[in-house]
């Protein structure tokens, strides 16, 4: 594959900069998905914020950025890539100042929503930029740097919101992005200088395509969320359901024509690209959605509060950091399948070890599995990055930055709408599930709960009054959300573990 002819030969201090602006940039957006997880309590209780609405403030900016992202490959050439990546991190951090000012949740989600959007537009331009302004030799650093920024950001998002939050307020979650957002702006305005915006090009953009997509995923997150709660039956599932598959439907048949379209889907049929975006959707809802299950486990459980919760999980981070170099020269050295497997398989023992927590379960039980997944995260990037991504150029470069980075926030977005339906609709069986074991006697389900064993020996128990019910009924609560958290974890290990399955599809080779 030949060289784009507008890629910059000059790996200058002044492209370095400007580049790292960039990945300044998209780590605060993709912080922001995540910088609220260890304060959504606070959150709750301040904005009076129903518990089954509260999955909400994170998947309303997730379902804004999965639309954003497809529409930039036709925002990039209306701006131009530098352009856009201003324009769009100035309304990011103008939205955040929303938030902050936000007096109750429909003003929140509103916010969060033109955040997300904005969010949406400034990720795969990061990604565009490593394969536009460096040559192909010097692409190995610059992809390793944007991909420390993009996995980093999420695990280190409940760290600092912790702070933030206990040392100032949750508002400061939302405002510290002012800053920085203006200071990115105006580096990455005067550096990045790539092509020309095609004003005309406006009358042309995919209107359609957007409009069918965009209600294609909104009413999928909607779907997923509510369906589960409605017993999949009711005049609103129906008419989700119905709108979703006929959006669905003529969504991928328009975007499949042979013309200038929001996304072209027709790249889809190159395999190396359709088995990197698979992988790309299964490491968005094990990244997301770990780091959403475990700030929840913490805080509603274990009743950390939001800095604590932050310390503990900044083991992740830390792996990943510790992690980064060996990848980087792994990345250039070894069979990329080799890294696929190698990385998403730590990935799944990590999920699977976190499915037998116990109401107990703290730093010490946390500590490996986070370690696993944070050793294992950089793995599962790197390698299908650059199979995905490197043997495009122009617009098709564009078009494939979108689609896979599109591919991994989906699977966050629709990792967390499942997850946020499995603890809804699985504490309740468990409860019950829980008083019919301890009323027939079971230790186990004593121990578990963590009432005195002395009175359980397999042998039905007398009727219990009501005072010892109302004590023990928080007990049981409990333990019954820890057994609906563990099966959501397995739920993701299981499905990282079959993921392993698509390694001999992935191409042999090393990045050239």
């Amino acid at each position: 594959m030949t060289e784009d002819p507008t890629a910059q030969h000059r790996s200058s201090a002044r492209v370095w900069v400007g580049f790292l602006g960039m990945c300044l940039g998209m780590f605060m957006a993709i912080l922001d998905i995540q910088i609220v997880a260890s304060s959504l309590p606070e959150i709750q209780t301040a904005l009076a914020i129903p518990f089954d609405q509260l999955s909400w403030v994170q998947t309303a900016y997730l379902i804004a950025e999965v639309i954003a992202i497809p529409l930039t490959t036709q925002l990039t050439r209306l701006f131009s890539l530098g352009r856009l990546y201003v324009v769009a991190i100035a309304g990011f951090s103008l939205a955040s100042v929303g938030c902050a000012a936000s007096h109750g949740f429909d003003a929140l989600v509103f916010f969060r929503v033109i955040q997300g959007f904005c969010g949406g537009t400034v990720i795969p331009t990061v990604f565009t930029a490593v394969f536009v302004l460096f040559p192909a030799h010097r692409r190995v650093l610059p992809t390793t740097i944007a991909g420390v920024f993009a996995v980093l950001a999420p695990t280190l998002g409940p760290t600092v919101g912790g702070y933030i939050t206990e040392t100032y307020s949750w508002h400061w979650l939302f405002l510290i992005n002012l800053g920085p957002g203006i200071l990115v702006a105006a580096v990455v305005g005067r550096l990045i200088r790539v092509g020309r915006p095609d004003w005309p090009y406006w009358h042309k953009l995919d209107y359609i395509g957007l409009a069918l997509g965009g209600l294609f995923l909104t009413c999928l997150e909607i779907l997923l969320k509510e369906g589960p709660k409605r017993g999949w039956g009711g005049a609103l599932v129906d008419v989700l359901l119905l709108t979703c598959m006929v959006s669905g439907v003529a969504a991928v048949r328009h975007c499949l024509k042979p013309k200038d379209h929001i996304v072209d889907l027709r790249i889809f049929r190159d395999r190396t690209f359709a088995v990197t975006a698979v992988y790309s959707f299964v490491l968005g809802m094990g990244l997301y959605g770990s780091v959403y299950l475990l700030p929840l486990f913490l805080g509603l459980v274990r009743d950390h509060t939001p800095l604590e919760i932050g310390e503990i999980m900044i083991v992740s981070g830390a792996a990943q950091l510790a992690i980064a170099p060996i990848a980087a020269i792994a990345e250039r050295r070894v069979d990329h399948r080799i890294l696929v497997a190698l990385g998403y398989g730590l990935f799944a023992i990590g999920l699977l070890a976190n499915g037998f927590a116990s109401p107990r379960t703290d730093y010490a039980g946390l500590f490996w599995p986070q370690l696993f997944r944070g050793a294992g995260v950089l793995l599962c990037l790197l390698p299908t990055t650059s199979m995905a991504l490197g043997r495009w150029t122009g617009g098709a470069l564009t078009n494939a930055s979108a689609l896979f980075n599109l591919m991994r926030n989906l699977g966050g977005a629709i990792g967390i709408a499942l997850i946020d339906t499995m603890l809804e609709q699985r504490t309740p069986v468990h409860v019950t599930a829980l008083v019919a074991r301890l009323q027939a006697g079971d230790p186990n389900a004593a121990r578990l709960v963590g009432l005195p064993l002395d009175r359980f020996h397999n042998v039905p128990l007398p009727p219990v009054d009501a005072a010892t019910q109302a004590l023990v009924a928080p007990l049981i609560e409990r333990a019954a959300f820890v057994l609906a958290f563990n099966e959501a974890w397995l739920l993701l290990g299981l499905l990282f573990a079959l993921s392993l399955l698509a390694v001999p599809f992935v191409p042999h080779g090393k990045d050239r």
